[in-house]
């Protein structure tokens, strides 16, 4: 029998669902260098003891804002692709859902352009991988064994598709809301003219 979480648990998670909510706008707002853990606090009424006891500073904050979002926009990802007709569909919807992420303000700035100072290069560039490359090495797989794609080593194709990936979220992340729209068309045409490059064409 599944346990009944008493209202002490219940409380303490719903404020620290509340803290990582304060905190996402913080950090799209102000950045991860602008936002202190006084002001998030403050944001929800609660106390710093509060903060301290889920987060043991800012960066553990950062990161469990940054790990949401990012489960967020792979479940979106997912979702499209699950929901196409067929592989090479699924593979487009994905990277269209991605890109449309990715003109998010506030999942551009605290992913694309906070998570490399609070984090470090080397660990946000791990936390990308976690998330992204094994979903894009399995996307690629299925186009291959579908006959969809040219059989190319799986791990070059895997890794230059993400960095390219990668490249089109910064650029998003950096643009006026303006020119988001712009710069969107122009990446979604570029990289499904490289997929393109390496599909197998069908009779029709």
């Amino acid at each position: 029998m599944p346990s009944v979480k008493s209202r002490r648990e219940q409380y303490s998670q719903a404020t620290k669902a509340a803290l990582i909510e304060a905190a996402t706008r913080r950090f799209a707002e102000h950045g991860f260098a602008g936002t202190s853990l006084e002001d998030v606090a403050a944001d929800i009424q609660a106390t710093r003891g509060a903060v301290y006891h889920h987060f043991s500073n800012k960066t553990s904050l950062f990161r469990a804002v940054f790990d949401e979002l990012e489960t967020e926009m792979m479940r979106q990802v997912t979702e499209s692709r699950e929901n196409s007709a067929g592989p090479w569909q699924a593979a487009l919807a994905a990277m269209a859902k991605f890109l449309d992420q990715c003109c998010d303000p506030v999942y551009g700035r605290v992913v694309w352009q906070e998570a490399p100072l609070a984090l470090g290069w080397r660990e946000w560039q791990e936390c990308e991988e976690k998330y992204a490359y094994g979903f894009i090495e399995q996307t690629l797989r299925e186009l291959v064994d579908n006959g969809e794609v040219r059989p190319l080593p799986l791990g070059p194709t895997t890794r230059i598709t993400f960095h390219i990936l990668g490249t089109a979220g910064m650029a998003l992340a950096e643009a006026s809301e303006e020119d988001k729209p712009r710069i969107r068309a122009e990446y979604a045409e570029v990289i499904g003219q490289l997929l393109s490059g390496i599909r197998i064409e069908k009779p029709s």
